[in-house]
Protein backbone atom coordinates (compact mmCIF):
# COMPACT_ATOMS: atom_id res chain seq x y z
CA UNK A 1 0.00 0.00 0.00
CA UNK A 2 1.30 3.25 -1.42
CA UNK A 3 0.32 6.13 1.09
CA UNK A 4 1.16 9.06 -0.69
CA UNK A 5 -0.88 7.75 -3.88
CA UNK A 6 -4.02 7.06 -1.17
CA UNK A 7 -3.68 10.57 0.17
CA UNK A 8 -3.66 12.15 -3.27
CA UNK A 9 -6.58 10.01 -4.03
CA UNK A 10 -8.75 10.85 -1.21
CA UNK A 11 -7.64 14.60 -0.17
CA UNK A 12 -9.86 15.92 -3.27
CA UNK A 13 -12.81 14.92 -0.97
CA UNK A 14 -11.37 14.75 2.65
CA UNK A 15 -9.60 16.87 4.92
CA UNK A 16 -5.91 16.09 4.88
CA UNK A 17 -5.35 15.81 8.83
CA UNK A 18 -8.21 13.09 8.99
CA UNK A 19 -6.87 11.10 5.95
CA UNK A 20 -3.33 11.50 7.56
CA UNK A 21 -4.46 10.59 10.76
CA UNK A 22 -6.71 8.05 9.28
CA UNK A 23 -3.91 6.11 7.77
CA UNK A 24 -1.58 6.72 10.66
CA UNK A 25 -3.79 4.59 12.55
CA UNK A 26 -4.68 1.66 9.42
CA UNK A 27 -0.83 1.29 9.14
CA UNK A 28 -0.45 0.35 12.77
CA UNK A 29 -3.58 -1.79 12.51
CA UNK A 30 -1.83 -3.92 10.45
CA UNK A 31 1.15 -3.93 11.70
CA UNK A 32 -0.02 -5.30 15.12
CA UNK A 33 -2.49 -7.69 13.42
CA UNK A 34 0.43 -8.86 11.40
CA UNK A 35 2.12 -10.00 14.92
CA UNK A 36 -0.91 -11.32 16.48
CA UNK A 37 -1.65 -8.14 18.57
CA UNK A 38 -5.25 -8.81 18.71
CA UNK A 39 -6.18 -6.28 21.10
CA UNK A 40 -4.20 -3.87 20.02
CA UNK A 41 -5.14 -4.23 16.34
CA UNK A 42 -8.52 -3.63 17.51
CA UNK A 43 -7.53 -0.41 19.36
CA UNK A 44 -6.24 1.02 16.37
CA UNK A 45 -9.11 -0.09 14.15
CA UNK A 46 -11.27 2.11 16.34
CA UNK A 47 -8.68 4.92 16.07
CA UNK A 48 -8.86 4.23 12.58
CA UNK A 49 -12.72 4.97 12.46
CA UNK A 50 -12.46 7.93 14.51
CA UNK A 51 -10.61 9.74 12.21
CA UNK A 52 -12.52 8.44 8.83
CA UNK A 53 -15.62 9.49 10.37
CA UNK A 54 -14.09 12.65 11.35
CA UNK A 55 -12.93 13.43 7.77
CA UNK A 56 -16.69 11.93 6.62
CA UNK A 57 -18.67 14.48 8.61
CA UNK A 58 -16.41 17.26 7.52
CA UNK A 59 -17.22 16.42 3.98
CA UNK A 60 -20.71 16.46 4.62
CA UNK A 61 -20.95 19.93 6.38
CA UNK A 62 -21.41 18.79 9.81
CA UNK A 63 -20.15 20.08 12.63
CA UNK A 64 -17.48 17.55 14.31
CA UNK A 65 -15.71 18.53 17.59
CA UNK A 66 -12.54 18.38 18.52
CA UNK A 67 -10.49 16.12 21.47
CA UNK A 68 -12.69 14.64 24.40
CA UNK A 69 -15.61 16.44 22.85
CA UNK A 70 -16.00 14.29 20.02
CA UNK A 71 -18.31 11.66 19.85
CA UNK A 72 -18.23 8.76 17.08
CA UNK A 73 -21.99 7.56 17.57
CA UNK A 74 -23.06 11.13 17.58
CA UNK A 75 -21.08 11.78 13.93
CA UNK A 76 -22.83 8.25 12.68
CA UNK A 77 -25.99 9.12 13.68
CA UNK A 78 -25.84 12.51 12.41
CA UNK A 79 -24.65 11.53 8.36
CA UNK A 80 -27.38 8.73 8.60
CA UNK A 81 -30.27 11.34 9.20
CA UNK A 82 -28.75 13.65 6.17
CA UNK A 83 -31.42 14.15 3.87
CA UNK A 84 -31.50 11.57 1.25
CA UNK A 85 -30.12 12.65 -1.88
CA UNK A 86 -27.91 14.93 -0.14
CA UNK A 87 -24.88 12.71 -0.51
CA UNK A 88 -24.20 9.40 -1.50
CA UNK A 89 -25.73 6.69 0.25
CA UNK A 90 -21.70 5.47 0.80
CA UNK A 91 -21.36 8.79 3.07
CA UNK A 92 -24.84 8.60 4.88
CA UNK A 93 -25.38 4.58 5.40
CA UNK A 94 -22.97 2.51 4.15
CA UNK A 95 -19.29 3.69 5.42
CA UNK A 96 -21.26 4.69 8.75
CA UNK A 97 -22.74 1.35 9.48
CA UNK A 98 -19.72 -0.59 8.82
CA UNK A 99 -17.57 2.17 10.83
CA UNK A 100 -19.96 1.40 13.90
CA UNK A 101 -19.59 -2.25 13.38
CA UNK A 102 -16.25 -1.94 13.98
CA UNK A 103 -16.06 0.73 16.37
CA UNK A 104 -18.85 -1.21 18.89
CA UNK A 105 -16.09 -4.16 18.61
CA UNK A 106 -13.28 -1.80 19.47
CA UNK A 107 -14.79 -0.57 22.65
CA UNK A 108 -16.93 -2.97 23.60
CA UNK A 109 -14.95 -6.23 23.85
CA UNK A 110 -11.08 -6.25 23.98
CA UNK A 111 -9.58 -7.25 27.17
CA UNK A 112 -13.36 -7.37 28.98
CA UNK A 113 -14.16 -10.97 28.77
CA UNK A 114 -15.07 -13.60 31.23
CA UNK A 115 -11.86 -15.86 32.17
CA UNK A 116 -13.54 -18.46 31.80
CA UNK A 117 -14.86 -17.94 27.73
CA UNK A 118 -13.12 -17.84 24.76
CA UNK A 119 -10.43 -15.16 24.40
CA UNK A 120 -12.38 -13.02 21.53
CA UNK A 121 -9.54 -11.19 20.84
CA UNK A 122 -8.36 -12.65 17.95
CA UNK A 123 -11.47 -13.52 15.90
CA UNK A 124 -12.40 -9.29 16.61
CA UNK A 125 -8.84 -8.53 14.90
CA UNK A 126 -9.79 -10.76 12.21
CA UNK A 127 -13.04 -9.27 11.75
CA UNK A 128 -12.35 -5.38 12.03
CA UNK A 129 -9.16 -5.76 9.42
CA UNK A 130 -10.91 -6.83 6.65
CA UNK A 131 -13.61 -4.14 7.45
CA UNK A 132 -11.25 -1.01 8.01
CA UNK A 133 -9.65 -2.77 4.75
CA UNK A 134 -13.39 -2.66 2.61
CA UNK A 135 -14.16 1.11 4.74
CA UNK A 136 -10.85 2.88 3.16
CA UNK A 137 -11.37 1.28 -0.34
CA UNK A 138 -15.14 2.82 -0.38
CA UNK A 139 -14.18 6.21 0.32
CA UNK A 140 -11.28 5.55 -2.50
CA UNK A 141 -13.82 4.59 -4.79
CA UNK A 142 -16.30 7.40 -3.66
CA UNK A 143 -13.66 10.11 -4.36
CA UNK A 144 -12.29 8.89 -7.10
CA UNK A 145 -16.06 8.77 -9.21
CA UNK A 146 -16.14 10.46 -12.24
CA UNK A 147 -12.20 10.33 -12.46
CA UNK A 148 -11.05 10.32 -16.30
CA UNK A 149 -7.96 7.47 -14.98
CA UNK A 150 -9.14 5.31 -12.40
CA UNK A 151 -6.09 2.92 -12.93
CA UNK A 152 -4.25 3.58 -10.01
CA UNK A 153 -7.57 3.66 -7.73
CA UNK A 154 -8.58 0.24 -8.74
CA UNK A 155 -5.49 -1.71 -8.06
CA UNK A 156 -5.42 0.33 -4.79
CA UNK A 157 -8.88 -0.78 -3.83
CA UNK A 158 -7.76 -4.71 -5.03
CA UNK A 159 -4.78 -4.40 -2.88
CA UNK A 160 -6.74 -3.55 0.01
CA UNK A 161 -9.39 -6.37 -0.89
CA UNK A 162 -6.64 -8.87 -0.58
CA UNK A 163 -7.18 -10.73 2.58
CA UNK A 164 -4.39 -10.60 5.04
CA UNK A 165 -2.66 -13.24 7.23
CA UNK A 166 -0.51 -12.78 10.71
CA UNK A 167 3.16 -13.61 10.69
CA UNK A 168 3.20 -15.11 13.91
CA UNK A 169 1.00 -18.04 14.40
CA UNK A 170 0.89 -20.68 17.40
CA UNK A 171 -0.61 -24.30 17.10
CA UNK A 172 -1.06 -26.45 20.00
CA UNK A 173 1.55 -24.58 21.76
CA UNK A 174 3.85 -24.38 18.54
CA UNK A 175 4.77 -21.19 17.45
CA UNK A 176 6.04 -20.48 13.74
CA UNK A 177 7.00 -17.30 12.31
CA UNK A 178 5.43 -16.80 8.32
CA UNK A 179 8.01 -13.97 7.56
CA UNK A 180 10.38 -13.54 4.50
CA UNK A 181 14.19 -14.71 4.22
CA UNK A 182 13.99 -15.38 7.75
CA UNK A 183 17.40 -16.59 9.36
CA UNK A 184 17.99 -18.82 12.02
CA UNK A 185 19.10 -15.87 14.90
CA UNK A 186 15.94 -14.25 13.65
CA UNK A 187 13.69 -17.34 14.16
CA UNK A 188 15.31 -17.10 17.74
CA UNK A 189 15.28 -14.16 18.23
CA UNK A 190 11.46 -13.73 17.44
CA UNK A 191 10.85 -17.14 19.65
CA UNK A 192 11.50 -14.67 22.72
CA UNK A 193 9.88 -11.75 21.59
CA UNK A 194 6.86 -13.65 21.16
CA UNK A 195 7.55 -15.36 25.14
CA UNK A 196 8.45 -12.01 26.34
CA UNK A 197 8.40 -11.11 29.48
CA UNK A 198 8.56 -14.94 29.82
CA UNK A 199 11.88 -17.25 30.02
CA UNK A 200 12.04 -19.61 27.10
CA UNK A 201 14.68 -22.47 27.70
CA UNK A 202 17.40 -23.23 25.01
CA UNK A 203 16.11 -26.76 24.37
CA UNK A 204 12.51 -25.18 23.86
CA UNK A 205 14.56 -22.08 21.12
CA UNK A 206 16.13 -25.19 19.69
CA UNK A 207 12.70 -26.76 18.84
CA UNK A 208 11.29 -23.72 17.60
CA UNK A 209 14.20 -23.27 15.26
CA UNK A 210 14.51 -26.79 13.72
CA UNK A 211 10.64 -26.38 12.79
CA UNK A 212 11.34 -23.31 11.05
CA UNK A 213 13.36 -26.06 8.39
CA UNK A 214 16.91 -25.44 10.02
CA UNK A 215 19.24 -28.35 11.44
CA UNK A 216 20.13 -29.08 15.17
CA UNK A 217 23.31 -27.60 14.39
CA UNK A 218 22.00 -24.33 12.83
CA UNK A 219 19.48 -24.05 15.57
CA UNK A 220 22.82 -24.10 18.06
CA UNK A 221 24.85 -22.06 16.05
CA UNK A 222 21.85 -19.46 15.80
CA UNK A 223 21.69 -19.54 19.68
CA UNK A 224 25.36 -18.70 20.10
CA UNK A 225 25.04 -15.65 18.08
CA UNK A 226 21.81 -14.13 19.99
CA UNK A 227 23.87 -14.42 23.61
CA UNK A 228 24.37 -11.08 23.75
CA UNK A 229 21.04 -9.99 23.67
CA UNK A 230 18.99 -12.09 26.30
CA UNK A 231 20.02 -12.81 30.24
CA UNK A 232 20.52 -16.55 31.28
CA UNK A 233 19.15 -17.19 34.84
CA UNK A 234 22.17 -19.44 35.15
CA UNK A 235 19.95 -22.86 34.40
CA UNK A 236 19.63 -22.34 30.62
CA UNK A 237 16.46 -20.11 30.51
CA UNK A 238 16.31 -17.32 28.46
CA UNK A 239 14.68 -13.76 28.79
CA UNK A 240 15.57 -11.11 25.64
CA UNK A 241 17.32 -8.28 26.54
CA UNK A 242 16.05 -4.27 25.46
CA UNK A 243 18.21 -4.33 22.25
CA UNK A 244 16.85 -8.03 21.21
CA UNK A 245 13.47 -6.61 21.79
CA UNK A 246 14.44 -3.72 19.52
CA UNK A 247 16.10 -6.10 17.19
CA UNK A 248 12.83 -8.64 16.77
CA UNK A 249 10.95 -5.46 16.19
CA UNK A 250 13.15 -4.26 13.07
CA UNK A 251 12.74 -8.23 11.71
CA UNK A 252 9.02 -7.77 11.50
CA UNK A 253 9.03 -4.26 10.24
CA UNK A 254 7.43 -4.35 6.22
CA UNK A 255 10.19 -4.14 3.43
CA UNK A 256 8.43 -1.67 1.13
Amino acid sequence: MERQHIELLLTPKFPKKNIGAALNHFAEMGATFQVSKWESCCTKAGKFVEAVLKGIGSHAGLTVPSGRHFKADSIMTALGNLAGGSFDDTVRLTIPRACRFVYDIASNRGARHDPDEINPNEMDASAVVPTCCWILAEMIRYAQRGALDTTQASELVESLSARRYPLIEEVDGRVYFHHANTSAPDVALLALAYRYPKRVPTGELIAVVMRHGFKANNAQVALHRIKRYVDDDGGGNWRLLSPGLKKAEEILKPTS
